[in-house]
C-alpha cells in the first residue's frame, strides 16, 4: 500500500500568490517562493516540461514542472498525474512566455489519489440530479456552486454581527423536545429508550427563547436547525436553517424595522450592494419596505377579503375551487385563509413588502391588536415571491395563551395536523412575566436563494433531502 504524507503545512492560498504578482511581466521571475497544494484539474504537455493546472479554494494557478528543476524521479510523478488528485508544491512564481502567472517548480508531492473520472471540467457537472446527490463533485468541478456557499456562509456570518452589534446575545436551545412547538407543522418523532418516551425534532425554537426573555436574557437570537414534517418543494426542505430573534420592550413594529435592516446589511456585507435580481427585476433590499394589510393584499388579487363577515370556510373554499386548488387538506377557516395567501399572493409579491394584521386564528402565538382583537400585531415579510421571515408582538397574557392553545388543540381533535399542541410549561413561564416583546424567524436558505437569484432552496443547501432513486 503506498504511503502518501499526514499533512502539507505552511502552504499559501493561490489568491495570495496571484495578488502579490499581478503585475509580473512575461518571461520576468519574481525571486518569491511559496508552497502550494490543491487539486489537479488541468494537464498539458510533453517531452521534458508539463503544465498542470492546480485549483484550491482561492483559485487557480498553472504550474510549469520540468526535470531539470524537479529531478527525474518527482518529474515521473508529474507525468504519472491524473486529473482531480491532490498534489502539493513547491517553486518560485514566474510569469510564463505568454506571460501567465504559473509556479515554476522545485517540488512535488502526491496527496491524495483520484480514482474516479471527473465529469467533463469544461462544461462542469450540468446534470442537476447529481449536482444535489454528489454535492461533493459538484463543489469540485463547478466553481460557482463553491461561491454560492462562499456566499451563503458570510450571509450568516453578517446576520450574527449585526444582532452581536445590537446586544443580542446568542444562544443554544434543545433540537430534541418533549413536546413540539413556536409553528403550526408536523413534527418528526423518535423515541428516547432510556426514558421511555417520544420525543420530537424541533420545529421552532421560538418558545424556549421567550422562556429565556422571561429569565432575564433581554434580547437572544438563535441560528439552527429546525424540522418540519412536510412536503419537499423548490421552498421547502425537512429540515431548514432558521434565524429566531427576541427583543424585550419591543414590538412589531420595532421587530420590523430590525428585519428589513437585518437582510438589507446582508446583502451588503455579502454583496456590496442591497439591490438584487428577481425574475429579471432589479429590487432594491434598502429599508424601509412597504407595510401592506393582509385581508387588503388577498382581495386585491382574488376578489374576497376574508377578514371581512363571518368566518365563513364556505365562501373560501368555493373561492378556490373555482380556480381549480385542492382545498381537501384545509380543515379550518385560518388554513383556508393561509391557502389563499399562498396561492393568491405569495407568488406575486416580487419587491420586498411586510403583509400585516392577520387574524388571531391563524397567529396563536400574537398578541392581540388593542384596537381589533379579532387581529393581532403580527407581519410577515416577502420578497422573490416567497416568505422570508414571520413576526410579531409576542402574546404575554398566559390565560390568552392558555386558551388559544386549546383552541388549537380542539382544530387538531378535528383533523388539522399542523396545529399547535398545548404546553403548560410555557404558559407557566409566562405566569412569571413576560415583558412586551418582538420576535421574529427569518428563514436563512430562502434569504440565501434571494441574494443568490436561486429559485431552488436545493441549490443553496449543501445536502438537500431527495427521494429514493427510482
Amino acid at each position: 500500500m503506498e504511503r502518501l504524507p499526514h499533512r502539507f503545512g505552511d502552504r499559501t492560498p493561490i489568491a495570495e500568490v496571484r495578488a502579490a504578482h499581478e503585475g509580473l511581466a512575461a518571461g520576468e521571475s519574481s525571486g518569491a517562493t511559496y508552497r502550494l497544494a490543491g487539486r489537479v484539474l488541468g494537464r498539458r504537455g510533453q517531452g521534458k516540461l508539463s503544465f498542470l493546472d492546480l485549483e484550491d479554494r482561492t483559485g487557480r494557478m498553472q504550474l510549469l514542472a520540468s526535470a531539470d528543476g524537479l529531478g527525474e524521479e518527482a518529474f515521473a510523478g508529474v507525468r504519472d498525474v491524473k486529473l482531480g488528485d491532490v498534489v502539493g508544491v513547491e517553486g518560485e512564481a514566474v510569469a510564463s512566455r505568454r506571460g501567465e502567472l504559473s509556479l515554476q517548480l522545485t517540488g512535488y508531492t502526491l496527496l491524495a489519489h483520484n480514482q474516479m473520472p471527473l465529469p467533463d471540467l469544461h462544461h462542469g457537472l450540468t446534470d442537476v440530479e447529481a449536482r444535489y446527490r454528489q454535492r461533493y463533485l459538484d463543489l469540485l468541478v463547478n466553481p460557482e456552486s463553491r461561491a454560492i456557499f462562499e456566499l451563503r456562509a458570510r450571509i450568516v456570518s453578517a446576520a450574527r454581527r449585526f444582532l452581536d452589534e445590537r446586544g443580542f446575545i446568542e444562544v443554544e436551545t434543545p433540537v430534541l423536545v418533549p413536546l413540539y412547538g413556536g409553528a403550526n407543522a408536523r413534527p418528526f418523532t423518535t423515541h428516547h429508550n432510556e426514558l421511555d418516551r417520544d420525543l420530537y425534532l424541533r420545529i421552532a425554537t421560538e418558545l424556549y427563547l421567550k422562556r429565556l426573555v422571561v429569565g432575564g436574557l433581554e434580547r437572544v437570537y438563535e441560528i439552527g436547525k429546525v424540522f418540519r414534517n412536510e412536503g419537499v418543494s423548490f421552498k421547502h426542505n425537512p429540515e431548514f436553517t432558521m434565524l429566531e430573534s427576541y427583543e424585550a420592550f419591543a414590538d412589531c413594529e420595532d421587530t420590523m424595522r430590525l428585519t428589513e435592516s437585518l437582510v438589507a446589511a446582508a446583502a451588503q456585507a455579502a454583496l456590496g450592494t442591497t439591490e438584487v435580481e428577481v425574475r429579471g427585476r432589479r429590487v432594491d433590499l434598502a429599508p424601509p419596505w412597504p407595510r401592506v394589510p393582509l385581508g387588503l393584499a388577498i382581495a386585491e388579487r382574488s376578489g374576497i377579503d376574508p377578514l371581512e363577515g363571518p368566518r365563513d370556510e364556505a365562501r373560501l373554499r368555493e373561492r378556490l375551487q373555482a380556480d381549480g386548488v385542492d382545498t381537501s387538506r384545509d380543515t379550518t377557516w385560518p388554513a383556508l385563509v393561509d391557502h389563499m395567501l399562498s396561492h393568491y399572493v405569495e407568488p406575486e409579491l416580487v419587491e420586498p413588502v411586510f403583509l400585516v394584521d392577520y387574524p388571531v386564528e391563524l397567529s396563536p402565538l400574537a398578541r392581540r391588536n388593542p384596537d381589533d382583537p379579532s387581529r393581532v400585531e403580527r407581519f410577515e415579510a416577502f420578497c422573490g415571491g416567497m416568505e422570508i421571515a414571520n413576526g410579531f408582538s409576542e402574546l404575554t397574557d398566559p390565560d390568552d395563551q392558555l386558551a388559544r392553545f386549546e383552541e388549537q388543540a380542539a382544530a387538531g381533535r378535528a383533523g388539522d395536523a399542523e396545529a399547535h399542541p398545548v404546553d403548560e410549561d410555557y404558559v407557566a413561564a409566562l405566569r412569571y412575566g413576560l415583558p412586551p416583546t418582538g420576535g421574529v424567524g427569518v428563514g436563512i436558505d430562502r434569504l440565501v436563494m434571494l441574494l443568490t437569484g436561486r429559485d431552488s432552496i436545493r441549490e443553496v443547501v449543501l445536502f438537500p433531502a431527495l427521494r429514493d432513486r427510482a
